[in-house]
């Protein structure tokens, strides 16, 4: 195992600056996920960790040990790919000790990784079949034990889960992690999916254009998001955002040039709070109606912008009908409108 550690890290191509000298230490068996949209930077940043893209600026160390100019087969690393990169001419068992191609152990050693690597993958009943025989989430753990196999000191996963449909998706989340938590190796995951970073990951990293703009774990960053992107970006649905005036127990939408952005998750703006504890309350027309079970997504209108709030289960108010939605005191987060930089909350 080892830590991976980023110091001023910059990527360019041609004149154009991709990575903005980012900085990051990811621990010794510590599972870090880097979100963010398409084009961020995170799986270029990934790409550089495993030597398939080139350093143009500041230092990768693996271990400890500089790695910028090391190939990418000599840095003791598994990289798993989106496509799964498996050989559909090979069966499982073959695939799988693909990885050890090039290590000199002997075939009855090499056999029983196989077999190891089979037996915590749930593949083993699957050895001899051939990979057009699974499904995509057993093609995923395939891939998984190719690299497993290698006994790396890191893992790096780029986006791994993207091809599969949304039930095999929160298995393989519960399965990668539980595999992580057995072999205790470092692992760097990338995803644009920010329910795979808040379920999996120690530590959270948000990138956006090139740069860090957050790093911390799941539920720090769910709770204290330091800007309105990262705000936005994680949780679901998404957090409202808009701009309004007062302070404390006063606050009211108000239009642009507002000297405050208020945020507020949508599961914090109920439909029907009591008042003499809100510290910002919204009315306006409903627009949509969502149930989900447990509760009920209300869409609607203030001074012309979208919002959601939550209602209890059975209580669907009509389209048009008025509603109020307050969020209590300490559950409205402010930014700077100017920075959108977190400033605290009311």
């Amino acid at each position: 195992m080892a830590d991976i550690t980023l110091n001023r890290l910059v990527k360019t191509y041609g004149r154009a600056e991709v990575i903005h000298g980012i900085d990051l230490a990811v621990a010794d068996g510590e599972f870090v996920v880097f979100v963010g949209p398409s084009g961020c930077g995170k799986s270029t940043t990934l790409r550089m960790i495993a030597g398939l893209e080139e350093v143009s600026g500041g230092e990768i160390r693996i271990g400890g040990r500089l790695v910028n100019e090391v190939d990418p087969r000599q840095r003791n690393i598994a990289m798993v790919f989106q496509n799964y990169a498996i050989y559909p001419h090979m069966t499982v068992r073959q695939n799988i000790a693909f990885g050890l191609y090039t290590s000199k152990l002997g075939k009855t050693e090499k056999a029983a990784k196989v077999e190891e690597a089979a037996r915590m993958l749930d593949l083993t009943a699957l050895l001899d079949r051939r990979p057009a025989a699974l499904s995509g989430g057993q093609r995923q753990r395939v891939a998984i034990g190719r690299a497993m196999v290698r006994d790396p000191a890191a893992f790096l996963f780029d986006e791994p889960l993207s091809n599969l449909d949304a039930q095999l998706r929160a298995q393989m989340r519960i399965e990668i992690k539980a595999l992580h938590r057995r072999l205790g190796t470092t692992i760097a995951y990338v995803t644009h999916d920010q329910v795979e970073a808040m379920t999996m990951a120690d530590r959270i990293v948000v990138m956006k254009a090139g740069h860090i703009l957050q790093a911390g774990a799941p539920m720090e960053i769910y709770d204290r998001p330091a800007d309105v992107f990262t705000a936005r970006f994680i949780g679901t649905p998404s957090m409202n955002v808009l701009p309004v005036a007062g302070e404390g127990a006063g606050l009211a939408a108000a239009g642009a040039g507002a000297p405050l952005l208020a945020g507020v998750r949508p599961q914090a703006l109920r439909v029907g709070a009591p008042e003499e504890e809100a510290a910002l309350s919204l009315t306006g027309p409903v627009t949509a109606v969502e149930p989900l079970g447990p509760e009920t997504l209300v869409h609607f209108t203030v001074a012309g912008q979208g919002l959601i709030a939550t209602a209890p289960p059975h209580e669907t108010p009509g389209i048009g009908a008025e509603v109020t939605a307050r969020a209590a005191r300490g559950q409205v987060h402010l930014f700077d409108p100017a920075t959108e930089r977190a400033t605290g909350r009311a």
